[in-house]
């Protein structure tokens, strides 16, 4: 910012007034504000929600213009217990470490005496999708291949797949990606050697933290004859008890000529 004045005095009241609108500006990012409670947050809030990230802490504390109230704490509508030194007149709270399961999470603080007297803060969580190294692969000849990895990220990540090196083409093949935002699949029900056998990989994506890579390392063996066991079982118990009848009604017509 550029200011022209006319005088060494206007000048220091014009930079007064720009320090305390950074204050205010600044009060605005790190505290969420309602009638009687204030909520300040470490990360900093801004509208109402704090950033943060996976196995970071998150420090809430919730004060009240009357110090002899008595201050309530809720996650998500369910009551969270605190000390009986920490509810008068300020209360604090520290989530850590914060987890998958805090994106999105609200904390109200609220007067015990009066619920609609409240204050909220939401945490967004960002994470990246965990994911890395190498997986070896064996799958028969005609049999069936399934690759899957771990792609729940926030922000939501893409996903590309490649065969040694090269995208995969989803119209050759019988190849067939799914991707549910959690794991993401590539699946072929017909396996061919020379099309399906080589190195794959699971490339995902972020906006926030750039590229990760899962590999596979896949072997195509070939295709060994299956015996049906079961009717080999039935076959054989029928054969036995044939040869058993048999050796009894021998034994039988014997001892009448002993007789």
């Amino acid at each position: 910012m550029v200011y022209v004045g006319s005088s060494t005095q206007d000048f220091e009241g014009v930079m007064e007034l720009i320090v305390q609108a950074c204050l205010v500006q600044m009060l605005l990012y790190c505290a969420s504000q309602t009638a009687g409670l204030t909520v300040v947050t470490n990360p900093w809030i801004f509208d109402g929600v704090v950033q943060t990230e996976l196995n970071r802490t998150v420090s809430l504390t919730c004060k009240s213009e009357d110090s002899g109230s008595e201050l309530l704490w809720l996650r998500n509508d369910a009551s969270v217990l605190t000390t009986e030194g920490n509810r008068l007149g300020q209360s604090s709270l520290c989530v850590t470490p914060v987890t998958r399961d805090d994106h999105l999470a609200t904390f109200i603080c609220q007067l015990k005496a009066d619920s609609s007297s409240n204050v909220s803060v939401t945490l967004n969580v960002t994470y990246a999708p965990v994911h890395s190294g190498t997986e070896e692969v064996s799958v028969e000849e005609e049999g069936a291949l399934v690759l899957q990895c771990d792609v729940r990220a926030i922000p939501p990540v893409l996903v590309s797949w490649q065969l040694n090196g090269a995208s995969v083409d989803l119209s050759l093949g019988g190849f067939v990606a799914a991707n549910d935002g959690i794991t993401a699949r590539l699946s072929v029900n017909i396996v061919r050697r020379p099309l399906h056998q080589g190195a794959y990989e699971c490339v995902t994506t972020s906006t926030v933290y750039g590229s990760s890579t899962k590999s596979f390392q896949v072997t195509v063996d070939d295709k060994t004859l299956k015996f049906p066991l079961m009717p080999m079982i039935a076959g054989l118990v029928v054969v036995f008890f044939t040869t058993l009848l048999a050796i009894v009604s021998r034994w039988k017509r014997i001892m009448k000529c002993f007789k």
